[in-house]
């Protein structure tokens, strides 16, 4: 099978993207309507000596893509990328505050959730041969939210696409966190063997590149409870985690040499507050706000916007850019800007979809595809 062409949409800086470019697709085109985080995808690209998407880079919002001139270039561009003979796919997880437990909670009608439908209808409009669609489990377990995902799968089935989805938490893949997410997959089914969506769920195997049973590893039980806070303190992992090591915070902070990390220094340095960076307990994350990782735990779910802020283990400080990224699984490798904007750099690491899930999604995708095509 040659390697399938991914359009990429709502596509931040690249996270996802990245896990598909490094197993077996080629991303040819990028959509990111915030030009910050675009700037940031094309800066850590150049960094990781990765080609520039032979379509292009594209700022456009997604309604002008879908629905206005700029159609015009997505049916030229999937026109050309078909005539290599290789699958074209579309990869994308819509801004999600409007369908999250935690957030804004206004659903298919807010700012946010109408974008959904937009992705969708561009599926329908433009065929892809196969596509991915993310987003958060308030989609999945709220239920006038489920209502609307139901329908949006009513749609894309009757477009011709048979459909698999799974509520996956990515620490199952190996991502240091705690961080449930919905994932879509979805084939032209004049293209597979499999003739409906039941015979789709038999073939395309989501536990292939799971690496942890979820159940397990997010009992707390199995962790060290929270401990006081002394700064700079050294401690041994626990024997007890001994299997679950790189699933910790300490872990990935060795993993990507966080202190020597172009983005080391990159943290928010606060007006007021020290005081309390200096009296919370190592592993308290019971509050919503000012959660303090511990070293041999994972990491609450990457989600430093609304005023949550997580502390580092035995700094009295909040965590880096470099320490964030490591917690979404990044290569060392990867990078942000150094003029990006300390609120920039938190929100686009908050929104990325873990590399680690990325990969094994890729992985799993790939799979299916080379092995289930008529």
């Amino acid at each position: 099978m040659k390697k399938p062409i991914i359009f990429s949409f709502f596509s931040g800086s690249g996270f996802l993207d990245l896990g598909f470019e490094d197993n077996g697709f080629n991303i040819k085109f990028v959509n990111e309507y915030h030009q910050p985080f675009l700037d940031a995808y094309i800066h850590s690209r150049k960094k990781l000596s990765k080609k520039k998407p032979s379509f292009g880079y594209s700022s456009e919002n997604i309604e002008e893509l879908v629905y206005g001139l700029e159609s015009k270039n997505i049916k030229k561009y999937i026109a050309s990328a078909k005539k290599s003979a290789a699958l074209v796919g579309f990869i994308g997880g819509p801004p999600c505050p409007d369908f999250s437990v935690g957030g804004k909670n206004k659903g298919k009608d807010g700012e946010n959730g109408k974008l959904t439908k937009v992705y969708i209808d561009g599926i329908v409009k433009f065929k892809p041969d196969f596509f991915i669609f993310e987003n958060v489990k308030g989609l999945w377990r709220t239920s006038r939210h489920r209502a609307f995902y139901d329908e949006m799968k009513a749609e894309l089935t009757s477009a011709g696409y048979l459909l698999t989805d799974r509520l996956t938490n990515c620490i199952e893949y190996g991502a240091p966190q705690d961080r449930d997410r919905i994932l879509l997959f979805g084939v032209s089914a004049d293209l597979v063997k499999a003739k409906n969506n039941k015979d789709l769920e038999s073939h395309f195997d989501w536990n292939k590149e799971i690496k942890f049973d979820k159940n397990l590893v997010l009992n707390r039980g199995l962790w060290p409870n929270a401990e006081k806070y002394s700064e700079n303190s050294q401690k041994n992992h626990p024997a007890a985690i001994k299997a679950y090591e790189s699933l910790t915070v300490q872990h990935w902070f060795d993993k990507n040499d966080i202190d020597n990390h172009p983005n080391a220094k990159h943290h928010f340095i606060p007006r007021a507050g020290l005081a309390k960076f200096k009296i919370i307990d190592e592993g308290d994350d019971s509050k919503k706000s000012y959660k303090r990782l511990h070293r041999w735990r994972y990491s609450p779910t990457a989600a430093y916007g609304n005023n949550e802020v997580h502390l580092h283990p035995y700094k009295s400080r909040r965590i880096s850019a470099a320490e964030a990224l490591a917690i979404q699984s990044l290569p060392k490798e990867f990078e942000l800007p150094e003029n990006m904007t300390l609120s920039n750099m938190f929100k686009t690491i908050g929104n990325g979809v873990p590399y680690k899930a990325g990969t094994g999604l890729a992985k799993t995708v790939y799979r299916y595809l080379n092995t289930n095509l008529i």
